[in-house]
């Protein structure tokens, strides 16, 4: 992958761990046989193992490791540094990081030096009773993810799921959940674009499991909104090559915009419009785009459009 300028993600997997052996509970929380082998202290007591209390939230029905020991922090560093010396992963992605306290996070990249790091901190968005329709202000949510982040030191990035959740309701007739009251971006791409990896599905939300789907008749209006605005934009696998030519073509006519117009984690945005059935936003003032059903369009002749689609248009200079 490197000889062809792709760098690779090692998906990091330290909080919930199946071990090889049964220990004295009859849980698989011995590591024994491996190059790892860990005994029972380095699984946490809250979930079966004889370690010290979790630092974060259980993964039920897997034993949970326990960061706060020395010789469980040092091994997972020293496995790290190996996926980026020796395998040459140059990201990293931690899972499930509610799970243990972000100051793990933290030591781990200073320690193992990716390029990049992410973090997937999956916090719920708030409902209101008693139909639980999706609160318009998410801030209190975004402000968690935000908090996690500053726990690393600033040195993760963070999935974007409060974007991910207000724009999954949004494009169903209430794009004014777009616009924040200080008419920035509502998810944590409006606080803190360059630490914001934005995204419509993933693995747990969508494709075979289904936890929180995107509306399956909204996708490319999703993909124009993240596409097109800061933060830092991932593609699902599935939609890129599993819905067909007419999706794999329409996001990569979208990342091909974003790459030419050089639109980045810190471009900026200014939300000219945000009603039911339309959204529209000038990025760098040098592209504009639309989603939903209304009709609009930019005004002046330097707009030439760049790609559309069911209820999406892009335009640049």
């Amino acid at each position: 992958m490197n000889e062809h300028n792709v760098r690779a993600m090692a998906d990091v997997v330290i909080n919930h761990r199946v071990g090889t052996t049964q220990g004295s509970n009859g849980m698989y929380n011995r590591y024994d046989g491996i190059p790892v082998s860990w005994d029972e202290h380095a699984v946490t007591s809250c979930s079966g193992g004889k370690g010290n209390k979790s630092t974060g939230d259980n993964f039920d029905g897997v034993p949970n490791i326990d960061h706060t020991q020395p010789f469980v922090r040092k091994d997972i560093i020293d496995w790290l540094i190996w996926l980026r010396e020796s395998i040459g992963f140059q990201d990293f992605r931690f899972d499930f990081t509610k799970g243990y306290a972000a100051k793990f996070v933290k030591e781990y990249i200073e320690q193992s030096k990716p390029l990049f790091a992410v973090g997937e901190y999956w916090d719920s968005c708030e409902y209101s009773p008693p139909d639980y329709r999706l609160n318009y202000s998410q801030d209190n949510h975004r402000q968690r993810i935000i908090n996690w982040m500053d726990s690393t030191g600033g040195l993760c990035a963070a999935f974007d799921f409060t974007t991910k959740g207000i724009l999954q309701e949004a494009v169903k007739g209430e794009l004014w959940r777009l616009c924040d009251p200080e008419g920035k971006p509502p998810g944590v791409m409006g606080w803190w674009p360059s630490r914001s990896v934005t995204f419509i599905e993933n693995h747990d939300t969508g494709s075979t499991q289904g936890h929180w789907p995107f509306p399956s008749d909204h996708i490319m209006e999703g993909y124009a909104y993240i596409l097109t605005h800061p933060g830092i934009p991932a593609v699902f696998y599935d939609h890129f090559y599993d819905k067909g030519d007419s999706f794999h073509g329409g996001i990569a006519k979208l990342m091909e915009i974003r790459k030419c117009q050089d639109i980045h984690s810190r471009s900026t945005v200014k939300i000219l419009e945000a009603r039911s059935d339309l959204y529209a936003a000038i990025v760098d003032d040098k592209l504009c785009m639309k989603i939903g059903d209304g009709s609009w369009c930019p005004s002046g002749p330097e707009w030439k459009l760049a790609a559309c689609g069911d209820r999406y248009a892009v335009w640049h200079k």
